[in-house]
């Protein structure tokens, strides 16, 4: 009894320390894309760079694709530090796309919009962290939702349907939330296999969640200040 004891401490202590290690990572990823947000949004210079030219705009953005992918693929190939290079690269390069949203909506619109989204975010985490069912066929369907918000917002590039991009968002809401529990619970279990508590397994996990809270702070930001692009 007291070996079993032992050993789900020692579970319980990994986990936690696997997954402080996680949000740790996530934050300072978020904080990064927020200050390089800020800091393009009020440079002209750098808007002029980004935004006035199409080759450097788009660059940036499958340099973000390309920094995921590799991660995605090569985690287990990389070292620790190099993981973390790449995270941090890719939290910086998003930052600077994402300055756009200072042009797009008021200031506090985007506040009470973070705010809202965090306070989202630490209940669907929470839930994902506390509960004992097994979340694992939610996987499948919320990556077909997914798809189809991919595919959707593709479409109403071309068709610019107001309409159709307040749709969109609110069922991005949905999913989001959905891929926040979904993950949480997932890194979680992954963290019973982690050898070590802090490498780049953390890092991975912070990818993923950081890039959850993201979509889903973009689809509330769309919501709440009038569905704009």
């Amino acid at each position: 009894m007291q070996t079993v004891t032992i050993q789900n401490g020692r579970e319980r202590t990994a986990v936690n320390e696997f997954i402080y290690s996680v949000y740790n990572w996530m934050a300072v990823g978020l904080a990064l894309t927020g200050f390089v947000a800020y800091f393009v949004a009020n440079s002209e210079a750098m808007m002029g760079l980004i935004f006035g030219n199409k080759l450097v705009f788009y660059g940036l953005i499958f340099g973000e694709l390309g920094l995921v992918f590799t991660l995605a693929a090569r985690i287990d190939k990389l070292q620790r530090s190099t993981a973390i290079g790449l995270y941090i690269l890719y939290a910086v390069l998003n930052g600077a796309t994402l300055s756009t949203i200072f042009l797009l909506y008021a200031r506090s619109t985007i506040t009470s919009t973070f705010f809202i989204c965090s306070a989202t975010f630490i209940v669907s985490s929470g839930y994902g962290m506390i509960t004992k069912k097994d979340l694992t066929s939610m996987g499948s369907f919320l990556f077909m939702g997914l798809i189809g918000i991919i595919i959707a917002s593709v479409v109403n590039m071309f068709v610019q349907s107001s309409q159709m991009s307040m749709i969109i968002s609110y069922i991005g809401v949905l999913v989001f939330v959905g891929l926040t529990v979904y993950d949480t619970q997932r890194l979680k279990e992954l963290a019973l296999t982690q050898e070590e508590a802090n490498g780049k397994g953390a890092i991975m996990g912070a990818l993923t969640l950081y890039l959850d809270f993201i979509n889903l702070f973009i689809m509330m930001l769309r919501i709440v200040g009038g569905g704009r692009d």
